[in-house]
């Protein structure tokens, strides 16, 4: 497949992530290789500086660039983070959009870059990420969820059985 190829694209892309819902990120778009959320900022959001924590400005950029990444994947198909390198430009504040664009796919992997911007339009961050595309395994996540709520002890893992 080359840069320009497209897969069809999936109209019923959700986040699907329960620490990104806590956070409050919004999706905007998520068609053709192209994401877009967004996150109007609060209090939890910020450092002591009174603006966007670091560790928010990078989750946003990792849920946009993840986004587009799966836009052009299959049903079933979802995708996890191998590396993502970001700049910080300047301090995030108002609500921030997170921009995301595939640059290159194979059958297993998704090459992208994204930019964060604040609500006045200023650029906050820049990002590149490595995404590997797998076979969703809903089973295996409620298994865990299930596990972890009914033993406080117990860790993510292989299952012992």
């Amino acid at each position: 497949m080359t840069d320009t190829q497209k897969q069809p694209t999936n109209q019923a892309i959700a986040i699907e992530s329960p620490f990104i819902d806590a956070l409050g990120v919004q999706l905007v778009k998520a068609v053709d290789g192209e994401g877009e959320v967004r996150l109007p900022l609060s209090e939890t959001h910020l450092n002591t500086w009174g603006i966007a924590h670091g560790g928010v400005t990078m989750t946003l950029l990792d849920a946009a660039l993840a986004i587009a990444a799966r836009s052009v994947a299959g049903d079933g198909i979802g995708v996890v983070t191998v590396e993502m390198k970001v700049n910080f430009m300047q301090p995030g504040r108002g609500e921030l959009r997170g921009y995301g664009r595939v640059l290159h796919r194979s059958t297993t992997m998704a090459y992208c870059e994204g930019e964060i911007r604040d609500s006045e339009g200023h650029f906050v961050a820049k990002a590149l990420g490595t995404f590997k595309y797998m076979k969703r395994l809903a089973v295996g996540r409620d298994v865990v969820r299930q596990k972890l709520r009914s033993d406080p002890l117990a860790t993510p893992g292989p299952s012992d059985a």
